[in-house]
């Protein structure tokens, strides 16, 4: 999900649509006008000095407008979230993943719906169930509350029994490709699946068929994974509305899920998946997961490759797992990270995640500046005690909240995502679009056109400024507990690339979930998830599931 993006700041109005029948010029009067939505002033001599270069331009515009370049076609452009002189891990460890034995089968097969991967694992494993049929369980599952929920696109059955009979053969020939054999999963629909529609959640390409796999869909088919369900997003990764309706809280039904990882966190949530990807270019995993209770983990920026996966923003678009406890997280994490070398942005660092790691040895830091004026009984409050229970000293820190970091990453968005839906504004087809608000895609797309690249360039730059500003304090700590939607922290972790971690630690008086979010070092979501796991542990929130999809 995007926040609304309030995009203003216009472009020396180089394609003004002169009303059909009249002359098409560029007069002084209309760089008069232009100039005033991009804050500059020019004098008269001036602007008339500018009249012919900015024909030119139009012109130029013009000749690009002959060519319509598709969404999957890059940007060689890439950012970078390494300052220089960084050092990352890129030695692999293996790890030693806990699955248990004796895992009970539940005499209610409906509590399968609510157990980790790993205890999956362990029944896979003791052939008390098979891939097939774990498979069949979550597929009738989504087909009973998907339609409740808003939340399935569609079910690839084929594809999913398939996977699921080559899991079953696989464990027959005694060959183990990890945790993640047999295990059923979701896909947010913005994932291209070979054999399947991609539809992007908006009507303009429900038809949408892509003749490729994602990388991260590759990744999980190899770790022996089965892909039950494409999930809803909100129309091209906004909110939580698309063409099959509003995706519902599992808490709340008359609410929505929030987005755009709509579909992925409605559907952990109440155990139509074990755990689902998301995607966030401005909180779309965080979001979803703090409204529907789901543990999110938004990684590094450019921790794993984005191939086969729609554009939305170049410089910001992530994908994370969606799950239920930090552990589900650090599995499917495990099997995702990394790079195909198609996406330039992308690399490979070292995720060396130990399950019983000692979390007392770590160092951890929490905003001040946002939790110290709360009350005793808020939520944050209460989880800092279960830390501080568990022998974890937090250490108070200002939190950098002056940036302008909200306005930065508008603009940044703004141009990226015009650019990347260039053909669909261009050919009117964003009114087939559902949502047609003020500040939904459509106008955006209209909007972002006038941005100048001057001042997306200066974005940029400034957002390279804050990078050097802000590591300096991030990197001294192995997390930050922030709240998770307190000042522009949400915004400043996109723009720097730092990965964050959305925890559920409790419910509203209205039985609705609150979270926290631990920021961590680049490329350091090892130390954020084995603390969100140890809390997860200590807290028990992870045991609480919606009532509604018990049975």
């Amino acid at each position: 999900m995007l926040r609304p993006a309030y995009v203003i700041g216009l472009c020396l109005c180089l394609q003004i649509n002169i009303t059909y029948g009249q002359q098409d010029t560029i007069t002084p009067e209309i760089v008069q006008s232009a100039s005033r939505l991009i804050d500059m002033q020019f004098s008269v001599p001036e602007m008339d000095s500018m009249l012919d270069g900015l024909r030119d331009y139009r012109n130029d515009y013009r000749r690009f407008h002959q060519y319509m370049l598709a969404n999957a076609d890059a940007l060689p452009l890439w950012f970078d979230p390494v300052l220089p002189g960084m050092k990352m891990d890129t030695v692999q460890k293996s790890i030693r993943w806990n699955i248990p034995k004796d895992v009970p089968l539940p005499a209610n097969r409906n509590e399968l719906a609510y157990y980790s991967i790993l205890q999956l694992a362990g029944l896979l494993r003791e052939k008390k169930i098979s891939s097939v049929e774990l498979t069949r369980f979550f597929i009738d599952r989504l087909k009973k509350y998907g339609p409740l929920l808003h939340c399935v696109v569609s079910i690839p059955e084929e594809i999913a029994m398939e996977e699921a009979r080559k899991a079953d053969e696989d464990f027959a020939k005694g060959i183990d490709r990890g945790p993640l054999q047999g295990i059923p999963y979701g896909v947010k629909d913005l994932f291209a699946v070979k054999g399947t529609y991609t539809t992007w959640g908006t009507p303009p390409y429900r038809n949408q068929r892509i003749d490729e796999t994602a990388y991260v869909v590759q990744k999980l088919q190899a770790a022996g994974a089965v892909l039950v369900a494409k999930l809803s997003l909100g129309e091209l990764a906004m909110d939580d509305v698309w063409f099959g309706g509003l995706t519902r809280n599992p808490w709340d039904t008359a609410h929505g899920s929030s987005g755009s990882s709509a579909g992925s966190a409605a559907a952990t949530v109440a155990g139509l998946v074990p755990f689902a990807l998301g995607t966030e270019t401005w909180g779309s995993i965080v979001s979803p997961s703090t409204v529907c209770g789901a543990l999110g983990l938004r990684p590094t920026f450019g921790s794993i490759s984005r191939t086969g996966a729609m554009t939305l923003a170049w410089s910001s678009d992530k994908i994370g797992p969606l799950c239920r406890t930090a552990e589900d997280a650090a599995i499917v994490f495990a099997a995702i990270h990394g790079t195909d070398g198609i996406d330039k942005a992308a690399r490979f660092a070292a995720f060396n995640y130990h399950p019983d790691a000692d979390v007392r040895t770590f160092t951890v830091a929490y905003a001040s500046n946002w939790i110290d004026t709360l009350p005793e009984n808020h939520h944050i409050k209460q989880a800092m005690r279960v830390f501080q229970n568990m022998g974890v000293k937090l250490i108070p820190i200002v939190f950098p909240d002056s940036f302008p970091a909200d306005a930065i990453l508008r603009v940044i968005v703004g141009a990226e995502s015009a650019a990347a839906f260039d053909p669909l504004t261009r050919s009117h087809r964003d009114s087939l679009m559902v949502q047609q608000r003020k500040y939904s895609w459509p106008n955006q797309f209209r909007t972002s056109r006038f941005i100048p690249a001057v001042e997306y360039l200066n974005a940029q730059r400034l957002r390279y400024q804050i990078m050097q500003q802000v590591d300096p304090l991030l990197n001294q700590y192995d997390a930050i507990l922030v709240p998770t939607f307190a000042g522009q922290q949400l915004a400043l972790t996109n723009l720097t690339g730092h990965p964050v971690v959305s925890v559920p630690d409790g419910f509203r008086a209205n039985d609705t979930p609150t979270s926290f979010t631990l920021i961590g070092k680049l490329f350091g979501e090892a130390a954020i998830l084995e603390l969100a796991q140890q809390y997860q542990l200590n807290s028990g929130w992870y045991k609480h599931h919606p009532p509604l999809f018990s049975n």
